[in-house]
């Protein structure tokens, strides 16, 4: 297909006597809002371990841009596809110098200082994530929330095509989790970048994503629409539990509700 960005064809990949994932095929185009779904252990982390190219692939294939992932090298790599973890890496630096580091793919090799260029894209996305009052501050004097916000700038200074998200609402606030939504919602549309996140909150999966992925035991069991995927029999084939469906009263979107075991509905 001629827009996609990432396409993903009967991949085997895991670690060596333990968990695998397996016939994994998936393509993601570009302006897609990708989010991965499924219990703990299902094989989402795996699944992007293996986009990012940190899992080599034992069968199939990645084509990034309709090159094979294998054969892109690092630094190309890193100009391409941005990761940004659940857990932040605090380093001893300061918040400019932080997102800085996601400028390193663009500089020369004996480039030392940074450029002004590199200084202008730095501060331009410190101001989209809202840090860049924080720009002297030390990274370990942030909250959970600012971190958060410093690895996405860190990770849009690279400029890439593909943004890859590893659960980073897990361990934030609800103020922070609808914050920082809102910006990779905003940064999908008005700069075109195509998102896959890895994504616990159904509801908020719903109310985001034009696509959801449901992995479960290693494989993908579906993918398509917040629709078509959150149904109470998908949920219960990945998780083990029963819920029931309703609506978003404002936006109408698919929501999903748990019910307690006292409650009887058969």
């Amino acid at each position: 297909m001629k827009d996609t960005i990432l396409a993903i064809d009967g991949i085997e990949c895991g670690y060596k006597g333990g968990f695998h994932i397996y016939d994994l095929r998936l393509d993601v185009r570009r302006g897609d809002m990708v989010g991965i779904i499924g219990r703990n252990g299902s094989g989402k982390t795996t699944l992007m371990k293996a986009i990012a190219g940190d899992l080599a692939v034992m069968r199939g294939q990645i084509l990034l841009e309709g090159v094979d992932l294998s054969e892109i090298s690092l630094r190309d790599k890193a100009r391409k596809i941005a990761v940004v973890s659940q857990f932040v890496e605090i380093a001893d630096i300061s918040v400019e110098d932080y997102v800085l580091m996601g400028r390193v793919p663009y500089r020369d090799r004996f480039q030392f200082a940074d450029r002004s260029d590199d200084m202008a894209i730095a501060r331009h996305y410190m101001e989209m994530t809202g840090i860049y009052h924080l720009r002297d501050s030390m990274m370990a004097c942030l909250s959970g929330g600012e971190q958060q916000m410093a690895s996405i700038a860190s990770a849009l200074s690279q400029e890439p095509t593909l943004l890859l998200l590893d659960e980073p609402t897990s361990h934030l606030d609800i103020a922070h989790q609808v914050r920082l939504m809102n910006l990779i919602k905003r940064l999908n549309t008005e700069l075109n970048l195509s998102v896959v996140m890895i994504i616990h909150d159904l509801n908020m999966a719903a109310e985001y994503f034009n696509r959801l992925v449901l992995m479960n035991d290693g494989r993908i069991i579906v993918e398509g629409t917040a629709e078509s995927v959150l149904t109470p029999d998908n949920i219960e084939t990945a998780y083990g539990v029963r819920i029931v469906t309703g609506r978003n009263p404002l936006t109408d979107k698919i929501a999903v509700f748990p019910y307690s075991d006292s409650i009887d509905i058969t």
